[in-house]
């Protein structure tokens, strides 16, 4: 048991002092364990109520300062997704997650995490080689994302242009 406690602290200990998130298998190599005790020992250190995230990059410890955040509901095509995404990370918005209501299982959401060009790139990378599909796809395109834009007229500007873009912007919400 102690041996395990010990190795959970190692974990947070590796996710506090990351710039970056780390991905399963770097925390497995760091802490000389499988990449499936890392996932474990992440599930028992989230239902201990630390926020753990996990990203397409990674896991990330959540940050203890809390920031506005905005529900944007958009509607594109696929092949917008990385204009969409580029858009916003341009005009300094973190993109947090994507969220699609399903008819049969409810709210779907995936963490993005997503702040900076090469965030983009890397996840559209991602996107192409897994040859998943976007969960917008089950929606037509209609999805909601988390952001966190540095002020609100930021995220003004940043609607505007994904409007010209051909992006859709039905809605912004407060969190």
């Amino acid at each position: 048991m102690a041996h395990r406690t010990q190795r959970q602290n190692r974990l947070l200990e590796e996710l506090a002092k990351a710039d970056r998130p780390l991905t399963g298998s770097e925390l497995a190599t760091r802490c000389k364990v499988t990449r499936q005790v890392v996932v474990h020992d992440v599930a028992i250190i989230r239902a201990s109520g630390v926020q753990v995230l996990s990203t397409p990059r990674g896991y990330w410890l959540q940050s203890e300062s809390p920031r506005e955040t905005r529900v944007l509901s958009v509607c594109h095509p696929p092949e917008l997704t990385e204009i969409e995404l580029m858009t916003l990370v341009d005009f300094g918005i973190e993109v947090l997650d994507v969220m699609v209501e399903h008819p049969i299982y409810g709210e779907l959401r995936g963490g993005l995490h997503l702040s900076s060009r090469r965030d983009v790139e890397l996840f559209m990378e991602q996107v192409r080689t897994s040859k998943v599909t976007l969960l917008s796809s089950l929606t037509d395109g209609f999805h909601l994302h988390t952001v966190a834009p540095p002020h609100s007229q930021r995220l003004q500007e940043a609607i505007a242009a994904l409007r010209q873009n051909g992006v859709q912007v039905f809605e912004e919400e407060s969190q």
